[in-house]
């Protein structure tokens, strides 16, 4: 991903929040051939020898995962709010533009089975069970509803790279980011007023 210096993230504990707010992410990877890329969920944790991995699983009746066998190097990408920026906002002449937040991940990707499978499968229902009013838990399922586990393939990816991108109109001086930010809150756009607070929260 194309960063320039003034969009970069380097805060490393704000990057793992926001993979860890905005999870579903997309996997991409070289399959047979060709690039593949499927929409899932990847959770950010730790593995056993205390090293930052994503977890995830998809079916295994999506080809994708042959392709981890004979290339074990991926890449996930993590999407936040983004928003059009009209230049007519400026006090300038100026083009129109996107602001935005999003974060690659590259790593090696390894498949997971057995206990490794149903712990990362417990994270990630009672990460998303913790708000239900009757949550699900992996421990209290019947066998005959956890032999589906034998439909999917689980994987762990060890983290080797980030790449973390927040472009907020950082190139504008004070006046006109003021002014983007008003004019974001009056579209009355959810994804607008996002960026808008993303933008009151950027250190300038």
């Amino acid at each position: 991903m194309h960063i320039p210096e003034d969009y970069k993230n380097h805060n490393l504990e704000e990057i793992k929040d926001f993979i860890q707010k905005n999870s579903f992410g997309i996997l991409v990877n070289q399959s047979e051939g060709k690039l593949t890329a499927t929409h899932i969920p990847l959770e950010l944790d730790k593995n056993e020898d205390g090293k930052d991995v994503l977890f995830g699983h998809i079916s295994k009746e999506n080809p994708q995962w042959k392709g981890f066998e004979s290339s074990d190097k991926v890449l996930a990408i993590f999407s936040g709010p983004h928003s059009y920026i009209s230049s007519s906002w400026y006090d300038f002449e100026g083009v129109p533009t996107w602001n935005y937040i999003a974060v690659h991940v590259y790593g090696t990707v390894k498949i997971i089975e057995g206990e490794a499978l149903l712990s990362s499968l417990k994270k990630l229902v009672d990460k998303y069970e913790a708000n239900s009013e009757n949550p699900v838990r992996i421990e209290n399922l019947s066998k005959k509803t956890m032999m589906m586990t034998r439909g999917i393939v689980a994987f762990e990816i060890e983290i080797e790279e980030i790449q973390a991108k927040h472009k907020l109109s950082q190139n504008r001086d004070q006046k006109n980011y003021d002014t983007i930010i008003v004019e974001l809150e009056k579209t009355g756009n959810n994804e607008a007023k996002a960026i808008a607070e993303e933008m009151k929260k950027c250190p300038r």
